[in-house]
């Protein structure tokens, strides 16, 4: 069956496939431009964002606008998911049978937007999108291609409120995204070269 946002959010409303579904207040399928260039993904909903119904929007989400922002784009020009679409008790990590329960909508979702650049906040979405299990502080800052689509793993917004002398670092991987987003655009531009 081929997806559409209509048949993905029914699912994702509607999912029992994993035992987070069992204490949710609303599932945070995402957010933002559904054509958008740039997709960020996180780990999972915390409290306000499981109360909201929406992803990123406590402390970590303002931080996180704000540094979309310092790139020159806004929230609803990106689009914003996370690995798993329900919170997990108490803002655990998801565990594995949990995130490959929700891997196909996040899958969907890759297929419908069909962004050029993915930002991985933390290790967890870096695990379970590229399979790596490295220390973000190793992986961050690292382009990594797929079919196309560029990632870059950095710092979760929550692991920046926690430890601020990590903010330099970050910056610079947002700063990298900004570089690549203006190459495709311009690349996109030239069109194929002859």
């Amino acid at each position: 069956m081929k997806a559409s946002w209509e048949t993905l959010l029914e699912s994702v409303n509607g999912c029992r496939m994993c035992r987070l579904c069992e204490n949710r207040t609303h599932p945070v399928p995402g957010e933002g431009d559904p054509n958008a260039r740039l997709m960020f993904i996180g780990e999972g909903p915390g409290r306000d964002e499981d109360e909201q119904g929406r992803p990123f929007v406590g402390a970590s989400g303002k931080l996180l606008d704000t540094m979309i922002h310092a790139i020159g784009m806004e929230r609803c020009e990106v689009y914003i998911a996370n690995v798993v679409k329900c919170r997990p008790p108490m803002n655990r990590n998801p565990e594995p049978d949990e995130a490959a329960a929700c891997m196909p909508y996040l899958r969907q979702q890759f297929v419908l937007i069909r962004p050029r650049v993915i930002v991985l906040l933390g290790k967890i979405a870096l695990r379970y999108v590229l399979g790596e299990d490295r220390p973000i502080s190793a992986a961050r800052g690292i382009w990594v291609e797929r079919k196309g689509v560029f990632f870059m793993p950095t710092y979760h917004p929550s692991a920046l409120l926690r430890d601020p002398s990590k903010k330099r670092e970050a910056w610079e991987d947002f700063k990298a995204v900004r570089r690549k987003l203006a190459e495709l655009e311009q690349a996109d531009e030239a069109g194929p070269q002859q």
